[in-house]
């Protein structure tokens, strides 16, 4: 289809000269001229065209041409032009400017990456989905995973090439850079897809990324997009899983949204209700009250499933010391946490303490 784009603009153009013009690609085929004859000719090496990319333009063979690229170390397509004067170098830049702007568009509008990207950032109205995945003869209803990459401490440029050398499918799959350390992978799936597939393919970006960058990342996993228009969706359950990670699970590097359990309740919570809860449960005592030998006393305790016999071991304490401590717990705060439904509630309010911190933090 760019092919159709830059002939569409070439025939425009030989109105303005009586000069042959056209572009080639990256290994210097014409996909586009104003003399059909040239069409799919090889009329340049890929090493001439990959020499000038710090030139303004060059001369090859008879012709003048002006790459188009977006560094200074690689190119997509270059335009060339009949001559080897001023004027002709003239035209060629001209002709490139137009040209570029051109792929601009194109990319913007029939491209797969582009047409994801804004999928996932919400930059497309739901209705154009359909229309534009049936331009770009774009599967529908293929199962996709959906991950978030975050680099911790310094970024690396190369985390995009890094992710994209594990899935080098340009069709299928979708590496897609949104921030400075933030990075979008959407891969298509087969079969039937199950989240330890997904924490799977986690686990290889990580290990790419510390071996090949010595770069340590946090990947959020969203839930299996099961058509284009959930990716949205699903990617912020990506980047809800790297947040909720960050207050309850600090230690995981692959946190999957569907593994949250009622950390993601928690998060979605308004700080005012939160703290309306805490003071609600502990009306004796703040939470604040307990000390953080206490503390870990009940984490153990919850550690290890309710379990006096278990927790008493694992602490190096006597069973009736145990339980004594348990009690004064009780006086404290007026929950037993002998007793499951006291437990629970205790649970959850260490969480949300937890999470107000991290709030307060910020």
């Amino acid at each position: 289809m760019a092919s159709r784009v830059f002939q569409s603009m070439v025939v425009q153009m030989k109105e303005a000269t009586t000069r042959m013009i056209g572009v080639v690609d990256t290994e210097g085929n014409v996909i586009a001229s104003s003399d059909l004859n040239l069409m799919g000719a090889h009329i340049v090496e890929s090493f001439e065209l990959a020499a000038i990319l710090s030139e303004k333009t060059a001369a090859i063979g008879g012709r003048t041409y002006k790459t188009l690229g977006s560094s200074d170390v690689n190119f997509d397509y270059a335009v060339f032009v009949e001559g080897t004067d001023e004027i002709a170098s003239s035209f060629a830049v001209m002709a490139a400017i137009a040209v570029s702007s051109a792929k601009t568009y194109y990319e913007e509008k029939y491209d797969r990456s582009a047409l994801v990207k804004n999928i996932i950032t919400e930059n497309i109205l739901p209705g154009d989905i359909y229309v534009h995945a049936k331009e770009l003869h774009f599967v529908s209803d293929a199962p996709r995973g959906v991950f978030y990459v975050r680099q911790l401490g310094k970024s690396e440029v190369g985390a995009v090439e890094c992710l994209r050398r594990l899935f080098p499918d340009r069709q299928k799959d979708f590496v897609i850079s949104i921030n400075e350390a933030d990075v979008a992978v959407i891969k298509e799936m087969s079969g039937t897809v199950e989240e330890k597939d997904l924490i799977k393919l986690a686990a290889n970006m990580e290990k790419a990324m510390l071996e090949e960058l010595k770069v340590k990342v946090v990947i959020g996993i969203g839930s299996v997009a099961l058509h284009l228009r959930e990716l949205a969706s699903r990617y912020k359950e990506a980047q809800i899983a790297i947040e909720v990670g960050k207050v309850f699970d600090t230690e995981k590097s692959v946190i999957s949204y569907e593994s949250l359990g009622i950390g993601r309740l928690i998060y979605q919570l308004p700080t005012t209700m939160c703290e309306m809860f805490l003071s609600e449960v502990f009306k004796k005592n703040p939470i604040d009250s307990l000390d953080e030998e206490t503390l870990s006393i009940i984490t153990e305790f919850f550690d290890n499933n309710l379990n006096i016999s278990e927790t008493s071991r694992k602490l190096f304490v006597h069973r009736n010391t145990l339980v004594y401590r348990l009690g004064k717990i009780k006086k404290m705060t007026g929950l037993d946490l002998r007793e499951f439904d006291q437990a629970i509630v205790f649970k959850v309010a260490l969480m949300v303490k937890k999470y107000l911190n991290s709030q307060n933090a910020m």
